[in-house]
């Protein structure tokens, strides 16, 4: 009796895993089938999509993965990697996908920290941007027009092309992709000046749920104020994005004095803490927190200043000299130079030619874990004392300290959904980086960092503890693989949008009620309302 059953169950078992096959490949062969009928023969979509069978899937699907930790053999694939020409390829896979009940994943620079742009816990295919790359800027209009899948450097370089007194406030890194950036929000070293990339968004194309073509006209002010740091991947896949230049001077001065704290750093960090966000909006003087090598062969902590002023030395100088003279500046720590070679300096490239922002691959891929918190009130000096003795417990341990204040200061709270405005001196961005992966590296860093965010919980923001959405943390709450309750999205989407959480689940629930754009931390579609 007991072998029969035996047999029995194994059989059940054998059929269960064949039927679940059949399945699986007769929904791929579905999708295939679904996108060739919407093919335009001009231009054939089977010749950007890549199934695991095809010798180029791999290194297309791990082109832009930044961060390592997900790049392990037990990390979900997807079924397919799109790589689109045009915009009917994008609106043929939104339909498909749709219609096939699998779920999109979108990327462009692959800078999603939680790599939730290119891994999913259920059948799913990514769409990524990286081919629609078009930039056209106006100077006439103190516009660009760029498509989704540009990266930053591409946007300031064709920028630079046509004039050398416009500019974008965006981030630091050239790799990033446009459309990540001002979905999130978006901020750089001219946040003081002009506040975050999003706020400088006048018009945008996407495709919706229905793989229908969007303007800002035709979608609405609603759902046009949501997807500018509301996480645009929430409600469609962007294809362009329309954003206003700011005006640069034609010479800008960038500055880095560093300190160990044997050299009195973290004197200098606490004191930083009363001018950041009250100096001149044309200075943002960002504090790194870093460890590094004595020349005992020890280790200690340095603080650096990495620092723009949008102006000359000459009138540098006494502003630094008035509001933070303990730091000593002084003119041999100053060099003047352009916006656009400031943008490469400070993105880490000083010696090479501005070309350099045309290159997609410049930073070597690690494994990383980051955090954010936005701090009120000054921190006192004990607890900057407490982090040197954990930072010295890891390798490669940073925490950058971005000031607020200026222009971010003025906009209000619910201009777009990113809320972190008025009364905050500065957003901490904590990350630690390791060199070795293995399940026992992964948790021992991830539990140093969660140890650490548990030690700063007195000292930020509170009710809610907030968050910024561009640095992604699945610690702060998931949404469940299927429709997320608004409650259990709630948890994490108060700490990134504040009270413009609610009316982004009311654009969300307009605009998809069925929830097709959905992630661990999408906004979720509500069906009473």
């Amino acid at each position: 009796m007991g072998s029969w059953l035996t047999s029995a169950i194994l059989c059940l078992l054998s059929i269960l895993v064949l039927v679940s096959w059949a399945t699986s490949a007769s929904v791929e062969e579905s999708f295939l089938r679904c996108l060739s009928l919407r093919s335009n023969p001009s231009s054939p979509i089977s010749a950007v999509v890549y199934s695991s069978n095809n010798p180029s899937y791999q290194s297309i699907y791990t082109s832009t993965i930044q961060n390592t930790r997900f790049l392990q053999s037990d990390t979900p694939k997807p079924l397919f990697v799109i790589t689109p020409l045009n915009e009917s390829h994008v609106q043929a896979a939104v339909i498909c996908a749709k219609e096939n009940g699998l779920e999109i994943r979108t990327r462009g620079g692959g800078h999603d920290y939680e790599g939730i742009s290119y891994r999913a816990e259920v059948p799913f295919v990514i769409v990524d941007m990286s081919n629609l790359k078009t930039i056209t800027v106006d100077i006439e209009d103190n516009s660009a027009w760029v498509q989704a899948g540009a990266t930053l450097g591409e946007l300031y370089y064709r920028i630079a092309e046509k004039s050398n007194v416009h500019g974008f406030p965006g981030g630091v890194c050239s790799t990033v992709g446009v459309s990540g950036f001002l979905g999130g929000g978006g901020y750089g070293y001219m946040l003081r000046k002009y506040g975050l990339g999003a706020d400088h968004v006048i018009d945008a194309h996407m495709v919706d749920a229905n793989g229908k073509i969007l303007n800002r006209e035709t979608m609405g002010e609603d759902l046009f104020w949501a997807i500018r740091g509301g996480g645009a991947a929430s409600f469609g896949i962007i294809l362009w994005w329309k954003v206003n230049l700011v005006p640069v001077p034609p010479v800008v001065t960038v500055f880095n004095p560093s300190r160990t704290i044997e050299e009195g750093g973290t004197k200098l960090v606490h004191r930083w803490q009363y001018i950041a966000d009250k100096v001149d909006e044309d200075l943002f003087i960002r504090a790194n927190l870093a460890l590094t090598n004595t020349s005992s062969g020890g280790k200690t902590i340095k603080v650096t200043f990495r620092s723009l002023y949008l102006g000359t030395i000459d009138k540098l100088l006494p502003l630094m000299n008035k509001s933070f003279p303990e730091l000593g500046l002084q003119r041999e720590d100053c060099t003047e130079m352009s916006w656009i070679d400031a943008i490469k300096n400070i993105g880490g490239f000083p010696n090479s030619t501005i070309d350099v922002l045309l290159n997609r691959t410049l930073q070597d891929k690690r494994t990383y874990k980051v955090k954010s918190d936005y701090v009120k009130e000054p921190i006192p000096e004990f607890v900057f004392e407490g982090l040197w003795k954990r930072f010295l417990q890891m390798e490669i341990p940073v925490m950058n300290l971005n000031p607020y204040g200026g222009r971010m200061s003025e906009i209000s709270e619910s201009a777009i959904p990113f809320p972190h405005r008025k009364g905050n001196i500065y957003k901490i961005q904590y990350t630690v980086n390791w060199r070795q992966n293995g399940t026992q590296e992964i948790k021992r860093h991830i539990n140093w960092i969660r140890e650490l965010y548990k030690y700063m919980t007195p000292y930020v923001s509170k009710f809610p503890r907030e968050a910024y959405l561009n640095y992604i943390d699945l610690d702060i709450g998931t949404n469940n693989k299927g429709n997320t309750s608004y409650l259990q999205a709630s948890i994490w989407g108060h700490k990134y949008f504040k009270n413009n959480f609610d009316r982004l689940v009311y654009v969300k629930s307009k605009v998809d009620p069925g929830n097709f754009f959905r992630n661990e931390q999408s906004i979720p579609a509500v069906t009473a309302w």
